[in-house]
Parts: structure tokens; sequence; C-alpha cells
């Protein structure tokens, strides 16, 4: 009790210390072994040579829950009146039902995010699908370079599309204009470690996105719009998808200081000199 006293004293006397410096001194107390000093004093400063690289790749992590406890919000939701039907009978009727329905969420998570895909209207394809929703009057956003994109492309801003044509031959089959949009900084919210040769192998070769992420930074975002892109009856889908990487690509150079820039874009928040954009 005595040691534990003195080593509470000796650290509200030095406040300035960090909580490992504290913990040193009262394990030293308790074992007598002085000789853990140096090697704590070590980790404590690696912990705060690390704490930023840490926070960075802390705030996606919050993101990625988020997600899920908003998937898993929608499904608990989705089933309120079986739920209310059941706590109207027995409490422990209810407790049982709303158990089962965050495991039979978790368990539909785990296995993909339809249910979230259903809320806000995403859908993988096929063309036909996608056909039918411009045809019915909706808008439809499409991202060409996919997940290679997101993952590989950097602070350079280059278009990663490949030869992707499928997005333009929607638009001819259903005789609508394509609208290309850029959003600034939006490298500088999230970065990755693409450059990494394995990650992109692993990418190529079986279609894993295992690519670590880093930022969640409030940049300043700015979304643009170009001039559409009518509908065309005499032009294919390669040239029609050329046209479209052209005006986006257009739409960078014009908004986009290159190379991207983290402190720019958060100071852009404050000083944004494109107001009347």
């Amino acid at each position: 009790m005595f040691g534990m006293a003195t080593a509470d004293e000796s650290y509200v006397e030095g406040q300035n210390g960090s909580f490992v410096s504290y913990m040193i001194a009262i394990v030293e107390k308790w074992t007598g072994l002085e000789i853990l000093e140096g090697s704590l004093n070590y980790l404590d400063y690696l912990l705060w040579v690390f704490t930023p690289l840490i926070i960075v790749f802390i705030l996606p992590m919050f993101i990625v829950l988020f997600l899920y406890l908003s998937i898993l919000f929608l499904h608990v939701y989705k089933r309120k009146r079986e739920l209310k039907e059941a706590y109207s009978n027995s409490v422990w009727d209810g407790a049982r039902k709303t158990l089962a329905t965050l495991w039979d969420g978790h368990a539909t998570i785990w296995h993909g995010f339809k249910l979230l895909l259903e809320v806000f209207s995403v859908m993988h394809g096929p063309q036909e699908e996608c056909v039918r929703a411009l045809k019915n009057g909706h808008l439809l956003a499409i991202s060409p370079g996919g997940v290679r994109e997101a993952l590989f492309s950097d602070e350079t801003y280059r278009i990663v599309w490949r030869r992707r044509k499928g997005f333009a031959q929607v638009a001819i089959d259903a005789q609508v204009p394509i609208i290309p949009m850029f959003t600034r900084n939006i490298r500088e919210g999230f970065r990755t470690f693409g450059c990494f040769g394995f990650c992109k192998w692993l990418y190529e070769k079986f279609k894993w996105p295992f690519v670590p992420i880093y930022g969640g930074f409030p940049v300043k975002f700015c979304t643009y719009l170009g001039d559409p892109i009518p509908y065309d009856p005499n032009i294919t889908a390669a040239e029609l998808a050329d046209k479209a990487k052209q005006a986006v690509q257009s739409l960078i150079e014009k908004h986009q200081i290159i190379p991207g820039n983290i402190l720019r874009a958060l100071l852009e928040r404050v000083h944004w000199r494109e107001k009347n954009e």
C-alpha cells in the first residue's frame, strides 16, 4: 500500500511524464528490477513516434466499423414488425428473436453487403439491369475503374480504366448521355499502399483487394460535373469510352493540383479559392 501511494505521489508531482513512465515506476518498485527502465523507456519512445501512424490507420477501421453497424441496424429494422409481435407475446421471446436477428445480420454482413446495396440501390450489374434502370428514368453512377483504380491509382490522379467499355455500351443501349464527374482531393482523403508489387499481384491473380488503407483525413472535397456527352447511334462503345475518359481527364487537369497534397487539401477547408465554381 505504501509503495503504491509513493508511486502515485511521484506521478502526480511529475505530471509531464507519460502513462508508460508511470507504469515503469510501479513495476520497478514492485520488482526492484531497475534494469527494465532502459527497455521500457525505449518502448515509450516508440509509442510516441508511431502514434500519428497508428491514428491514420485507426480512422479507416472506425469507418469500416460504422458501415458494419449501419448494415446491422438496417437488418434489424427490416424485421421490426416481427420483433414487435415477439415482444408483445413475451419479453423473453422478443429477446430471443432479437438475438437471432442480430446473429443472422452478422452472418449476412460477414458473407456480403447485400442489404446495404439494396437500400442504397447499388448493383453489380449485369449490363441488362443497368440499361433497365436507365430506361426507367433513374440516374446511374458507374465507376469504370472499379476496385483496381481505387486501390492502385495515386496522388498523380492517373485514370486506370484499362480497356473498360461496358459502361459505354450501357449508355448506348439505353440511349442516354454520359455525364463525366470528378471529385477534387479524393486521393487525399484516403491513401493506399497500392505501390507494393505483391499487393498488385494478389489482386490481378486472385482479385483479392489486400491493400493497406490509411487516412480518413477531413480534406476539402468538391465534385465537378462536366458537359454531358450526348447519345450518338453512330458511335461505338470503344469510341464513347475514350470520349468519356478524355472528359474526366479534362476535369482533373482543370480542377486538381497534381500531385495531390494532403496538407494543401486540409488547408483548403479554411481557404477555398474556388467557391464560385
